[in-house]
């Protein structure tokens, strides 16, 4: 079986920090790859692969500020497109944009939707509804108005993570600075909980930083920058908790996964995927209030942190993820 992995082009694939589409993309062609399977990745010139890298771009366009990125996607994804004959199957992780092609070539594409990041997306998902397979990856994350093949799970490699028994005495903030993943609302928490907070992630939205998460850093309230993967262990292990007070429907939550592949248990405000990753009292809470998570945050040592790795190792493996995949190409394939 021949398959093409497409990447996205904003950041290397894998990250170097941030870029969790590129991650899992690139999880999809390892995985594959130590099967057996012979993969092309379509990703940046700088990316790493044991399989075949192929790339009409040396960087990524959130690296390397000279680059147009609406140029650089149009010219990564007409190369995978015009090469389709090579292929038995094509593995799209860069959302809407790759279908446009899909009824112009004749290897059949599966679409991981990574979520929506609008409405007014759905339409183009919704033209090849009729013949492209869609995978979920949480059943929150689901428009009622597309056709699926199945939710996948996001998955990670479990190597990269190490279970901490006995954490240390802080909570942990770690996503991007953006109102959404709410950072000032973690901050409020851990001042009412009077914990340490250490924040971890890159800023997304410089206002929103300044006026909302700035003014309050301190000897303890302190932000670290963004975390990579040997720093991200630490900090995860380490924590009692991640604060994850998001305010819309996230998807899949890839901190959440990483935290309890850890042993750290999650407090997140109830939205989304969550109450899929988390089982509330067992591996963390689920919480719809600051009220709710303060008191969240005193319960803490209720949770057993083997729970919370055992878990997320079952059900977030990249070994799992990559065989449900295999399942459906060979579904696709007959």
């Amino acid at each position: 079986m021949k398959v093409a992995v497409l990447a996205p082009v904003a950041w290397r694939t894998p990250p170097r920090h941030y870029g969790p589409w590129e991650q899992i993309a690139s999880n999809i062609a390892e995985g594959l790859i130590k099967l057996g399977v012979d993969v092309t990745l379509f990703a940046t010139g700088d990316s790493i692969t044991a399989g075949k890298l192929d790339a009409v771009c040396a960087a990524g366009y959130e690296e390397d500020k000279q680059e147009d990125a609406k140029v650089l996607e149009c010219l990564h994804i007409s190369n995978l497109m015009e090469k389709a004959g090579q292929f038995d199957i094509i593995h799209n992780n860069f959302d809407f944009l790759p279908l446009t092609y899909s009824g112009l070539i004749k290897t059949p594409v599966i679409t991981t939707i990574h979520g929506f990041s609008s409405p007014r997306i759905i339409p183009v998902y919704k033209k090849y509804n009729g013949f492209g397979y869609y995978v979920s990856i949480s059943n929150a994350d689901r428009s009622p108005e597309l056709n699926y093949l199945a939710t996948v799970y996001n998955g990670l490699d479990t190597a990269d993570f190490e279970f901490f028994e006995t954490p240390g005495d802080y909570l942990l903030y770690f996503g991007r600075i953006h109102p959404h993943k709410g950072t000032a609302e973690a901050i409020e928490i851990a001042k009412r909980s009077k914990r340490k907070l250490l924040i971890a992630g890159i800023i997304q939205d410089e206002n929103y930083y300044r006026e909302k998460v700035e003014p309050f850093l301190s000897a303890d309230i302190e932000y670290i920058g963004h975390a990579g993967p040997e720093k991200r262990k630490q900090l995860l292990g380490n924590a009692l908790a991640l604060l994850h007070p998001i305010s819309f429907d996230e998807p899949f939550g890839m901190s959440v996964a990483e935290a309890m592949l850890c042993g750290t248990p999650v407090i997140a405000f109830n939205r989304g995927s969550m109450p899929e990753l988390i089982q509330d009292g067992q591996t963390g809470f689920l919480v719809n209030t600051i009220d709710e998570t303060v008191q969240a945050v005193d319960q803490l040592n209720k949770i057993n942190r083997i729970d919370c790795y055992n878990r997320a190792s079952t059900l977030f493996s990249k070994e799992k993820m990559v065989a449900d995949y295999l399942e459906l190409y060979k579904r696709i394939l007959g």
